[in-house]
């Protein structure tokens, strides 16, 4: 059985839709570099982005900007690959979760090495003047192991 009316359920889809965009947005400007203007604009001005114990939480798009500026000189390469969303909207708000796998070479520590992330993001959105913007983005880390090797753009 169908719930409410067209229009709301398009709305609905539509919405869905355009975060889904968002969030592959996001990633492809992680996955050039880090490009933090492009980034920092996916966010509303009071933004969250949360990285955890390992990469720490940036309040606010100046912060969020600042945060990807540096970022690039220790993530060198990545490929952020997001998979099963489950997006709820309520109106002008939605809450996103995505699973993500990304290979990617750090420099954090030493020699560059190539590892595997495993993570889960948990991001809160808004609708502000008709786009979808990132309120919350929580990067919630579930495994990182070394890869043999080493990850190569070509």
């Amino acid at each position: 059985m169908t719930t409410g009316t067209l229009e709301a359920r398009i709305f609905r889809l539509e919405a869905i839709e355009e975060i889904k965009q968002l969030k592959a947005r996001y990633c492809a400007y992680c996955d050039r570099g880090y490009d933090a203007d492009a980034l920092a604009d996916l966010f509303v001005a009071d933004a969250v982005w949360d990285g955890g114990r390992k990469r720490g939480q940036q309040v606010g798009r100046e912060a969020i900007r600042a945060f990807f500026k540096g970022i690039s000189a220790k993530i060198t390469f990545a490929g952020h690959l997001v998979v099963n969303p489950i997006i709820a909207v309520e109106e002008d708000t939605a809450v996103g979760r995505w699973r993500m796998l990304m290979p990617y070479m750090t420099r954090e520590a030493g020699p560059e090495t190539a590892r595997w992330q495993l993570a889960d993001y948990e991001d809160a959105f808004v609708r502000v003047e008709g786009r979808w913007r990132f309120k919350r983005l929580k990067v919630a880390l579930t495994a990182l192991d070394p890869a043999s090797g080493r990850w190569v753009e070509v």
